[in-house]
């Protein structure tokens, strides 16, 4: 009875073992955000029908999100003064400041490259749209028939909002001389679970000599 409990415990350790971490489901697609003071803030509105004010912090992020709450915001800590210093304002206008992070590559459509991140001041009547910003400085711009910003400056080259599969587990990268989880060593369930069928697997043995 003991022998078949141990061999039941080795087997259900190994399938663990030979499980990898769950997928779960994301999109890949542009987020919009609004700067507000020194943190970025997922917009509630698209950007064809925000109307930022003048000297307004705006950014979009490229990425693999699952949902608005995962979604990953754009880089770097530009400010307005620093974004419009060789935009000067003009009377009728305002100026709107854009953070544009094209993403990593690992976000990246099959065969892409994301261009470098970059910054730009945009110059444009009072009454426009962050949509109408965007196009004055970062086109060509993509849509798709439901108003679905799905490029800027032609990044992506194709697919909008397309879903993707990506790990749940979001483990940090190891220190250096750090060996990761999957550098060929064993997990640490996995080292437990074989001192624990090591353990059975000697109780198993004292029970039979106990008999003899």
């Amino acid at each position: 009875m003991i022998r078949r409990g141990v061999l039941l415990l080795l087997a259900l350790f190994l399938l663990c073992a030979g499980t990898g971490p769950a997928q779960a489901a994301g999109y890949r697609y542009w987020s919009f955000w609004e700067r507000e003071g020194d943190r970025w803030v997922y917009a509630t509105q698209g950007p064809s029908v925000a109307r930022p004010s003048d000297g307004d912090v705006q950014g979009f992020r490229f990425a693999v999100s699952e949902d608005s709450a995962d979604a990953t915001r754009p880089r770097g800590t530009a400010g307005f003064s620093t974004i419009c210093a060789k935009t000067p304002p003009r009377d009728g206008r305002k100026r709107v400041a854009l953070v544009i992070d094209f993403g990593t590559p690992s976000d990246a459509p099959e065969g892409e490259t994301p261009p470098a991140a970059r910054t730009a001041c945009a110059r444009i009547s009072p009454d426009a749209t962050t949509a109408e910003a965007l196009a004055a400085v970062a086109g060509p711009l993509r849509y798709d028939p439901n108003a679905l910003l799905c490029a800027i400056s032609g990044y992506p080259e194709r697919g909008c909002g397309e879903q993707v599969s990506r790990r749940q587990d979001r483990r940090r990268e190891p220190a250096a001389g750090e060996r990761s989880p999957s550098d060929g060593g064993p997990s640490l369930g996995l080292v437990a679970g074989i001192a624990v069928v090591a353990l059975l697997g000697g109780a198993a043995v004292w029970q039979v000599r106990r008999r003899g």
